[in-house]
Order: structure tokens, then sequence, then C-alpha cells
């Protein structure tokens, strides 16, 4: 069976408040991000676009909103020419660990043939996603973006 599920799991030492505002406010997504804006009213069934310069790059909507805990939402990059069954689902869920926050993301395909039929789709996965979190990570620990050559 072909796995469809791309999960990166990683500790940040911060409060699950402020993991919370950097996954929620596009003042914080811009930074880490690749320059992307997410927008959201942030209610269950509501619209999420994540937008660069203006223009949706992904978007999806709101599947769970538990404010410092879980988000979940469905996942439709604006720019992919594959005819999908689905959107993909992405997942963020956040554990208080003392001073610091496991956070867990979880990208996942619903229908296998979706992700099996693109050869370039996990590969994106797994480079896009360790490149986003690992900055997150270093703004809200250092207060600093990684150096663009990194991601």
């Amino acid at each position: 069976m072909t796995n469809t599920t791309f999960v990166y799991v990683t500790y940040i030492a911060t409060t699950p408040e402020k993991l919370w505002k950097a996954l929620t406010s596009s003042d914080f997504t811009e930074k880490y991000f690749f320059g992307s804006k997410v927008q959201s009213d942030w209610q269950t069934g509501s619209t999420i676009t994540y937008a660069r310069n203006g223009e949706v790059s992904d978007y999806g909507n709101i599947i769970k909103y538990e404010p410092y805990r879980l988000l979940s939402f469905t996942w439709t990059y604006a720019g992919d020419k594959a005819i999908r069954e689905q959107p993909s689902q992405v997942t963020f869920e956040l554990k208080p660990m003392d001073s610091t926050v496991k956070l867990t993301l979880k990208h996942e395909y619903l229908v296998p043939a979706d992700i099996v039929d693109q050869d370039d789709t996990f590969a994106g996965l797994n480079n896009g996603w360790p490149a986003i979190l690992s900055n997150l990570k270093s703004l809200l620990e250092t207060g600093n973006t990684l150096p663009a050559i990194f991601i």
C-alpha cells in the first residue's frame, strides 16, 4: 500500500499561544512561509487562503479550529493541473511540553491515487514543509528567519 500521508514533527521553544498566532496571522506567515499571507475568519467551514503578492497560491476550507491545540483544513494548490477527486488535508497539532511545544504537521491525501499519479507531489511535500516549519521554528526561537539560501 502506498503511503499517502506526510508527517513532520518539530519541537519549538515557545508557548502554544505564540505558535498559534504564528500559524494564523498573516503578519507571521509572510515571514516564514515563502512570503505567503494566510487569510481566514477562522470558523469551521470557512475558507482559508495563502496568497503571495496578492495572488492566491493555496486554498481550502477549515475542518477543525481548536485554538492553541488543533487546526485542520483542506488544501488545494491553485496552480495544480492534476485532476484530483478530493483536496488534500493539512492538520497542525500543538502539544505543550513544559517550555516547548511539540508541533505535528500532517498532510494527507484522502484518495491514494491522487498522490500516486503525481510523482512530484510527495517530493514537493517532503521538501516544502520541512523548510517552512524550520523557518517558523527559527523565527519563534530567535526572532529571525533562516537565510533564503536554505529555504
